[in-house]
């Protein structure tokens, strides 16, 4: 059963992000109400996903070696720092079209570079999976882009250490609900 869960909660994660595209007379005729039923379904596949995830039985698929952790929480940073405002207010980040799905791209390897069971596999490897077709579809539908202007290296700073502290934050809250992200 964990695993239909997992399966369904990343099928409906693909589906609400895709229905814009697939479907845009149908969504626009929804207006407003569309925003609040995509996420609505976005919060039901979040949930499935967290307790199919945690319902699976562990099936081991291969062993990540130790050092796999810190390029883990190495991938991980990155991710929150692109994620960040950084993209539209530093420098650094100015001329990626997708920042913040570059950064789920490298949050989802991340973690699947350090959990060897199927799971997660499914789990990551969907979400990775939907990053990569997502900037491919937005790409093709919408081939013209300029980034807009830039700021400075000292906003990228500034949001580099934030991340930092997010990430130990999030680190201490993943250490709570399960294993913990930083090697003992």
């Amino acid at each position: 059963m964990g695993f239909g869960l997992l399966i369904l909660g990343v099928v409906l994660w693909w589906a609400a992000h895709f229905f814009k595209r697939v479907a845009p007379a149908q969504r626009a005729a929804m207006g407003n109400a569309g925003k609040g039923a995509v996420t609505a379904v976005l919060v039901v596949s979040i949930v499935l996903m967290i307790v199919g995830y945690r319902a699976t039985d562990f099936i081991h698929i291969w062993s990540p070696p130790s050092f796999m952790v810190h390029i883990n929480n190495l991938l991980v940073l990155i991710a929150i720092w692109m994620m960040s405002p950084a993209a539209k207010k530093g420098l650094l980040l100015n001329k990626v079209r997708h920042p913040m799905l570059a950064g789920f791209k490298a949050w989802a390897t991340a973690h699947l570079l350090v959990n060897g069971d199927l799971a997660s596999i499914i789990l990551f490897g969907g979400l990775l999976g939907w990053a990569v077709v997502q900037v491919i579809v937005i790409n093709k539908s919408e081939p013209d882009w300029t980034p807009g202007k830039p700021g400075t290296l000292a906003k990228d700073g500034m949001f580099f250490v934030a991340s930092i502290v997010l990430m130990a934050i999030i680190g201490y809250i993943h250490g709570l609900v399960g294993p913990s992200p930083f090697p003992m």
